[in-house]
């Protein structure tokens, strides 16, 4: 079946994840720790803690498999439009409830794809302190599990020549944790059901974070 017009492409990722491979390993140094648990096919929803904007492209570099991210759409300006576009990147509009953008994300999935989620909404503490609903409503609606990941180190430290980067050849962790479902098995999709994975979802992403920071030495 062919994507509809403006969804995003297997292909277009597979070419982001490329890029990102050569990008995060060639200006930093990614330590990769469980990728094996993601699902080598099939969908799944892949959770970022987001403090830093390299979260994103570092993920796409260290995944086992391509990922389509929903991005908030002031990052689509300028040629970067057509760019993150090309890449396989969802356009999402946080204000409001984005029906191109829920089809798009709800299609890659529905296609065996990864889809990347930053649940916190927007760029913080990266600590998922405070998760919105979406990343609940789309691992219901799908039934795709979730792998929630712990990116640490991007914020350690500035680095020297562009001070909106960690410093060049740093160190950045990123900490696959265990497959999960989000539902409760009734197949529920009412909003009390949607609030109570979501309840489910943050307990089990705090706890990967939590895990994650022992594992590596990063207690911040």
């Amino acid at each position: 079946m062919s994507p509809a017009a403006g969804a995003p492409t297997p292909r277009g990722a597979a070419v982001g994840r490329s890029i990102g491979i050569g990008l995060m390993y060639g200006l930093f140094r990614p330590r990769v720790l469980g990728s094996w648990r993601v699902p080598a096919s099939g969908p799944v929803i892949l959770a970022v803690n987001h403090s830093h904007n390299v979260d994103g492209p570092m993920l796409m570099g260290t995944a086992p498999r391509p990922v389509h991210f929903l991005i908030k759409k002031e990052a689509f300006v300028g040629p970067l439009d057509p760019f993150l576009r090309g890449i396989g990147q969802l356009k999402v509009d946080r204000t409001t409830a984005d029906r191109t953008a829920i089809t798009h994300a709800l299609g890659v999935l529905g296609e065996g794809g990864v889809l990347g989620i930053f649940p916190e909404g927007t760029r913080g503490e990266g600590d998922f302190a405070s998760l919105r609903a979406g990343l609940a409503y789309f691992a219901v609606r799908s039934g795709a599990p979730i792998v929630p990941v712990a990116v640490l180190g991007s914020t350690e430290r500035r680095g020297r020549l562009i001070s909106a980067l960690p410093p060049l050849r740093s160190r950045v962790d990123v900490v696959f944790g265990e497959a999960f479902d989000a539902g409760d098995g009734s197949g529920r999709r009412t909003r009390k059901a949607l609030d109570e994975a979501t309840v489910r979802i943050q307990g089990r992403l705090t706890g990967h974070l939590e895990q994650a920071r022992r594992l590596t030495g990063r207690t911040g």
